[in-house]
């Protein structure tokens, strides 16, 4: 009665310590968005029955790799068709800027058939130039080294190659003809003063007294125009007879207008071009190989020596003569270049012959001989050093012709072999 009413009373009421109440749960965790580009976190294992331990978590999966700039993105994995058949092709990418685009695969062909070869790349050396011209002369594969072995035995030096040789000033001299083409008509004023000459008097008489045929051979120049050089020394032949009456070449023709006068001159240095170098094929042709030997080597290599200078002479300027006879419809033959050579290589090989049949005749001299005399051994030191000297010119010329026919080669190896043979012998 007594506890209850003092519970009741207010003032003991404030004196007496009320416990607070439990503070409430607090809130569940809110779930973290993932941020951009980061992988999620795997959910809580939820617990096994019977305390078994979970199974490991998967591993995440890889990260997606962001193509770099100016990349190409791989092609999506190919879709698995229907009734097994086989996914197409992957189209074909397309090159970058400035790259060179892949061939073509292959395509099977049937029956096991070798594919054909690819085509030539593009810019491949492709020939534009004249043709070569066809001779019978080739390289040989044994002459330099005949050559080295024997001059080592017979000058006692390994020097290898040819012996250099000077090139004269002379040598591009006397192959293209020259001639002064008329210049244009005097001054006015000088033509007035030089009008009572009686030199000028007759230079007006030649142009009213040749004027039809002046202007026949104008237009046959203008229009002439072959291949066939014997047709050039003929036409050349007709426009000197109609021109070799004139007192002044120059200035009569230079009366009349528009008369080729380049073309006439270009006309003259073929003409006088092909003449001089048909002249060596023709010298060459009948030269008389005959004995001795020593005095028909002196002459012919003189001639060699001459001629070698001049056809090299004209080789360096070919090309640009073959321009300007062209330019004026004269195509020049230059296989006649071609049939010195070969005539020279003959001369050399009917030296050589020369040579050898010297050598069995005094072989056959020899024999007869007592050995041990005098003369045995002088003799054969001539003939050595004249084989020799006939090789050396043969090879000279397989330098000069750029090869020798199936007749050389075999007599230089014969050569080769008595030189080597005497030298045995000494």
């Amino acid at each position: 009665m007594a506890a209850s009413s003092l519970a009741s009373s207010p003032i003991l009421a404030s004196n007496i310590a009320v416990p607070p109440p439990p503070p409430p749960p607090p809130p569940p965790p809110l779930p973290m968005m993932p941020s951009k580009g980061s992988v999620p976190a795997p959910p809580p294992t939820k617990p096994l029955k019977n305390g078994a331990a979970p199974p490991p978590p998967p591993p995440p999966p890889p990260l997606p790799m962001m193509p770099l700039k100016g990349s190409v993105p791989p092609p999506p994995p190919p879709k698995p068709l229907k009734n097994g058949a086989a996914p197409p092709p992957p189209l074909p990418m397309m090159p970058l800027k400035g790259s060179v685009p892949a061939p073509p695969p292959p395509v099977p062909l049937k029956n096991g058939a070798a594919p054909p070869l690819p085509p030539p790349l593009f810019g491949a050396a492709k020939n534009l130039g004249p043709k070569r011209p066809t001779t019978r002369l080739k390289r040989s594969a044994q002459m330099g080294n005949l050559y080295r072995v024997l001059k080592k035995k017979m000058e006692g030096t390994n020097q290898e190659g040819p012996i250099p040789e000077g090139r004269s000033s002379q040598a591009r001299r006397g192959l293209t003809g020259n001639s002064n083409g008329g210049k244009q008509g005097m001054a006015d004023t000088i033509a007035e003063i030089t009008k009572k000459s009686s030199y000028f008097q007759q230079i007006e008489k030649d142009v009213k007294k040749h004027a039809k045929s002046i202007m026949e051979v104008k237009g046959a120049i203008t229009n002439f125009q072959t291949k066939d050089m014997t047709e050039l020394l003929k036409f050349h032949k007709y426009v000197e007879s109609h021109l070799e009456d004139l007192i002044d070449e120059g200035q009569v023709l230079a009366r009349f207008e528009g008369f080729p006068t380049k073309k006439l001159e270009t006309l003259r240095t073929a003409a006088a071009l092909y003449l001089k170098l048909d002249a060596i094929v023709t010298n060459l042709k009948i030269w008389k190989v005959v004995a001795p030997l020593s005095q028909l080597l002196d002459r012919i290599e003189h001639y060699f020596n001459k001629i070698k200078g001049e056809v090299e002479a004209f080789e360096r300027t070919k090309d640009e003569e073959a321009k300007k006879f062209q330019t004026h419809s004269i195509n020049f033959d230059f296989n006649i270049i071609i049939r010195i050579k070969e005539s020279m290589v003959d001369v050399s090989s009917s030296c050589m012959e020369l040579a050898l049949q010297e050598r069995r005749e005094m072989k056959a001299v020899e024999n007869k001989k007592t050995p041990g005399s005098k003369t045995e051994r002088p003799t054969k030191d001539c003939t050595t050093k004249l084989l020799w000297k006939t090789f050396h010119f043969a090879f000279r010329v397989y330098t000069f012709a750029g090869g020798q026919d199936d007749r050389a080669e075999q007599l230089t190896r014969e050569l080769a072999l008595q030189i080597e043979s005497n030298l045995q012998h000494q």
